[in-house]
């Protein structure tokens, strides 16, 4: 027979996979917190093995509940064992139902996530000539909830020279506006990866009418435009 202390076992398993299933969202909340957006480039890797660790926690908590609802063998009840003990309140049925309240809400923590972030502060009007306008799309790998973009939403209203921002977790990417004059886009993609999320490339379009003009990979070359390097343009 499964021991009482097995029982915790799996209930503390259930709560650890739980909590680590959302870490790539709980994090930027934490990291706010602190006021050090670094902290959430610990464990934006996890978002990958989210629906695992999900499953795990469900898989686990449901045998923890299997084996506290199962009716005892007559066996076990006949024996002179010492199995008629008291268990303990971690051992109770209210612990293990208040576990999985704790575990549901943790799963389910990128869905309500939004409420614990600030609006982006707003930044004065900024008027910049027409020709200082760039607009560039950066694909950001990482992100996996709505908490991910106010996250990088936060950091770009900090960024003195942005002008506006659009950031979606589902397209994977963030359209910003941005006076060159005030800032380039290795500032902007810096500000970016502090949050944990990691750029892997960007696209200048124009601030018109969005139609790509070049782009930018990680080894410095262009994949559209007139073959000159897009870096240039930092």
């Amino acid at each position: 027979m499964i021991s009482l202390k097995s029982s915790g076992t799996y209930t503390s398993a259930g709560v650890l996979s739980a909590i680590a299933a959302s870490l790539c969202c709980i994090t930027p909340v934490i990291a706010l917190l602190a006021g050090s957006s670094s902290i959430a480039a610990n464990f934006s890797w996890t978002e990958p093995a989210r629906p695992y660790l999900i499953g795990l926690s469900i898989a686990v908590l449901a045998f923890a509940w299997y084996q506290k609802l199962k009716p005892a063998k007559a066996n076990d009840m006949d024996c002179n064992c010492e199995t008629t003990k008291k268990a303990s309140f971690l051992q109770s049925k209210t612990f293990l139902g208040i576990v999985t309240v704790f575990a549901i809400l943790m799963m389910t923590f990128p869905m309500y996530a939004k409420v614990f972030y600030p609006k982006p502060k707003t930044q004065a009007t900024i008027l910049a000539p027409v020709d200082n306008k760039l607009q560039v799309e950066f694909t950001i790998k990482g992100m996996s909830c709505e908490s991910c973009e106010l996250e990088v939403n936060n950091e770009l209203s900090k960024v003195n020279g942005v002008i506006s921002y659009k950031t979606s977790y589902a397209g994977k990417s963030s359209l910003v506006t941005f006076d060159k004059s005030k800032v380039d886009v290795k500032t902007i993609e810096a500000a970016i990866n502090n949050t944990g999320y990691t750029v892997e490339s960007y696209d200048f379009k124009n601030p018109s009418t969005t139609v790509v003009s070049d782009s930018c990979n990680k080894d410095k070359s262009c994949s559209k435009g007139s073959g000159k390097s897009c870096c240039d343009k930092d």
